[in-house]
């Protein structure tokens, strides 16, 4: 009897641990985390930031490193990534130059090489004069820019035939004129060149140059969306990211958003996708994703699965046709 009791007390043992699912997968060694841009830059903050909240929140058993890959406009990022298949350890944060880098240069690459996790929020493009600038507003610099020969006004981005250099091209159909474009390497470097005024102006991204913003440097004159940014807090003593207008209602017909997404290497499992959708879940949910989406005055929209790849696929085409009209597809 006690023979067969211990005999169905093994079984009823085992049928729950055959009955038990297996342990969500987890890292088991440090996560590579690419950056296909420069230093500085919105992507590279962006990036250090959630290294940096990942481990004190303690969201992640294995630390995040964070790895700039910007050779080629960030070719060198993106095919390290599509030719690591199945490796779980390695994500990628993507500008537009998801697009922009293989239509410009030809590069075996395509954003489904790649396995789409989340998009973490779109982010703006603003329209930036040295404070000294006799530019108040952004009809006044575009009336100014009509005004001047061609090329007499200098434009720095990040990059060439990418985000900053599409919005340019923009400009210059809106005025009529050649504008000359200056790229340098990453987004830090274009602030600090205009206030140097070595430039007359740059299309930087909010976080790239709020803090020179602050400091009575730069002078923000539109936000290439089509809503005004929401976040009402002063960083100045007169203005807030609300206050900036939006360039259309302010007379310059463009308008432009940037993705900050993340991805993995082609050839990952389900499950593995899941945790690092479960693990920017909790990411945006804290008090400081918040506080950074209002200090880079972020769109914050976020998508995932289906939804997520719907829009890439659209945004693909956009960029397609922005780089047609540019002339900056490759042969």
């Amino acid at each position: 009897m006690g023979i067969t009791r211990n005999l169905l007390a093994a079984s009823a043992v085992a049928s729950v641990l055959a009955a038990a699912p297996a342990a969500a997968w987890e890292p088991t060694k440090p996560i590579e985390f690419v950056v296909p841009a420069g230093t500085g830059g919105g992507a590279d903050q962006m990036a250090r930031f959630i290294q940096g909240v990942v481990a004190k929140n303690n969201l992640s058993k294995q630390p995040i490193v964070v790895v700039n890959r910007s050779g080629g406009a960030g070719a060198e990022g993106f095919l390290d990534v599509k030719n690591d298949k199945g490796n779980p350890h390695k994500i990628v944060i993507t500008l537009s130059n998801l697009f922009t880098t293989p239509l410009a240069t030809g590069v075996p690459f395509n954003w489904r090489d790649l396995t789409p996790v989340q998009m973490l929020a779109l982010d703006q493009f603003v329209l930036w004069v040295n404070e000294e600038s006799p530019h108040k507003t952004a009809k006044a610099y575009l009336d100014a820019v009509k005004a001047q020969p061609d090329k007499s006004f200098k434009m720095g981005g990040t990059g060439s035939k990418q985000e900053d250099q599409i919005i340019t091209v923009l400009l210059e159909k809106a005025a009529a004129k050649k504008i000359t474009y200056i790229p340098f390497k990453g987004g830090g470097d274009v602030a600090v060149q205009l206030v140097g005024k070595h430039v007359d102006s740059t299309v930087n991204n909010p976080i790239e140059a709020e803090s020179h913003w602050r400091a009575g440097k730069l002078r923000p004159l539109c936000v290439f969306d089509k809503q005004p940014m929401p976040y009402k807090a002063k960083l100045t003593a007169t203005q807030s990211w609300s206050d900036i207008p939006t360039c259309t209602s302010a007379g310059v017909p463009v308008d432009y958003v940037m993705l900050r997404g993340i991805f993995m290497p082609p050839g990952v499992k389900p499950d593995e996708v899941a945790y690092y959708t479960e693990l920017f879940k909790k990411v945006r949910a804290l008090p400081e994703w918040k506080d950074f989406m209002e200090k880079g005055a972020f769109n914050t929209t976020a998508l995932a699965g289906a939804e997520f790849s719907d829009w890439l696929g659209k945004n693909e085409q956009a960029h397609r046709v922005l780089m047609k009209e540019a002339g900056f597809l490759a042969n």
